[in-house]
């Protein structure tokens, strides 16, 4: 664990995130709930995310999550027929039309319904057992670090990620990442900006955690040379100077 935790506070520190990576512990069998843990209810997953990134350790489950789309993408409960139908994508502004709606939940990555007990959240420095998924969310240029991490751990091969702009951090950010095993990035949603502080220049990725120490390490590589000059925005600064003079 405490390999986890060192490598979690130094991709925190190097790429100068405000909170913390969550990790997201999938549990699947009764037994396996940690009792210490505190369970929430009335939490969207969003909202769970928000708070582990901010240092809680919580449980959520069927009985805890409050959103609808969320609950029936980790299989806690079916959706809902005006969700299913479009309809209620219609009454938020989201989309014009029902059938556009209907599409954006018919392609929805979900688990299976009935096998998932609960979800473990917590700030991943702090970790006590190995994450199923890590989740981060903040400043865009911080997380764009992240994803050039990803493609040195993947030979170069371009990312290719999926979103409705719908279901961020549930389905984008972590659902996708398990079943597929894949790093996805997401753009936020309607209900994840509504429902937490994630700020508007914020936004959210998901990764398998089987691939957190390569990511881990090659933060650590970026951060020799390629974060500090892209940071210190040389080029601009050349293009200014040459500007000036021509003035």
């Amino acid at each position: 664990m405490k390999n986890i935790q060192k490598h979690a506070a130094d991709v925190q520190q190097i790429l100068g995130l405000t909170s913390s990576l969550v990790g997201v512990k999938f549990i699947f069998s009764d037994y396996e709930i940690p009792c210490e843990i505190m369970r929430v209810s009335g939490h969207r997953y969003c909202q769970a995310i928000m708070k582990a990134r901010h240092g809680a350790h919580l449980l959520l489950d069927a009985e805890g999550i409050a959103c609808p789309a969320a609950a029936a993408a980790f299989g806690f409960k079916p959706l809902p027929e005006s969700l299913k139908t479009g309809k209620g994508l219609v009454g938020f502004g989201i989309v014009e039309h029902e059938a556009t709606g209907k599409e954006m939940f018919r392609g929805m990555t979900t688990l299976q319904e009935g096998v998932l007990k609960a979800i473990y959240l917590f700030p991943l420095e702090k970790a006590t057992v190995e994450p199923d998924i890590v989740v981060v969310e903040d400043e865009t240029e911080k997380l764009m670090w992240l994803a050039l991490a990803n493609l040195n751990v993947n030979g170069g091969r371009r990312v290719e990620s999926s979103t409705a702009i719908l279901q961020a951090a549930c389905v984008d950010a972590t659902i996708i990442p398990y079943i597929q095993q894949k790093f996805n990035m997401s753009m936020g949603c309607y209900g994840c900006r509504d429902a937490t502080d994630i700020q508007p220049g914020e936004t959210v990725l998901g990764f398998p955690f089987k691939d957190f120490n390569a990511i881990a390490h090659n933060v650590a590589f970026l951060s020799r040379k390629a974060i500090a000059n892209s940071r210190g925005k040389n080029a601009l600064a050349l293009l200014k100077r040459k500007e000036s003079k021509d003035e």
